[in-house]
């Protein structure tokens, strides 16, 4: 089985998301339609550091939809379930739900890979398709692994800290409190090592506090 097909197996089915807007016969998404109005959508202007590489799914009903975050409130982090799978691998699964042959509906914002490379998969301006209830207030996070515990590598977790860090800088959030788990949202084994051992996910968001310190205040 390829790593492809492996990454396809995994994936669960998502809830079909309501129908968006249609006027005249053209399916307005509600990023275009909040653009029309003047208001300034949450992560719009924000530049992500450097080292991000974009690779931007293209615009479609099932992993990247164009509507826009409401708020960001918050950071979750997830797992991607496919040990020893890369970044690539998993932004170009994601991408291939475009086709709507699998009617699943799934993505993330960033993904870290095994070797800490961070892939940019949507906009900090539109939702993915990652925590369910939360899409439409977080920035999501899926992680690369090794191998079935789900334990992240020191590489992949390094940048996970400055990635996350990042972000609470940049929308002010707490990374003791807006922080959280997938499975803070759903109940949800994800990212697995850190529900399973949650001293592991304490000094996660321990380290994540202290990177903060790090950005230059405002």
């Amino acid at each position: 089985m390829t790593e492809h097909q492996e990454v396809r197996r995994r994936r669960r089915r998502r809830r079909r998301p309501a129908v968006r807007l249609v006027l005249g016969g053209i399916c307005l998404t509600a990023a275009v339609l909040l653009a029309l109005s003047g208001r300034r959508l949450p992560g719009e202007g924000v530049e992500v550091p450097e080292d991000v590489e974009q690779a931007l799914l293209t615009v479609n009903e099932w992993s990247r939809p164009g509507e826009p975050l409401r708020k960001i409130n918050g950071v979750v982090i997830h797992y991607v379930g496919n040990p020893a799978t890369t970044a690539r691998a998993n932004r170009n699964y994601f991408e291939s739900l475009s086709s709507g042959a699998e009617g699943t509906y799934a993505s993330a914002h960033f993904i870290v890979g095994l070797e800490g490379e961070v892939l940019q998969c949507i906009p900090l301006t539109e939702i993915a398709y990652a925590s369910n209830s939360r899409n439409g207030d977080t920035v999501s996070i899926e992680v690369c692994h090794p191998d079935g515990t789900g334990e992240f590598l020191p590489e992949t977790y390094d940048r996970l800290v400055e990635l996350t860090a990042w972000l609470c800088q940049e929308f002010r959030l707490d990374p003791e409190t807006e922080v959280i788990r997938h499975y803070d949202v759903t109940g949800k084994l994800c990212p697995r090592y850190y529900v399973e051992n949650p001293d592991a996910w304490e000094r996660f968001l321990a380290d994540t506090a202290a990177e903060t310190e790090h950005f230059p205040q405002d």
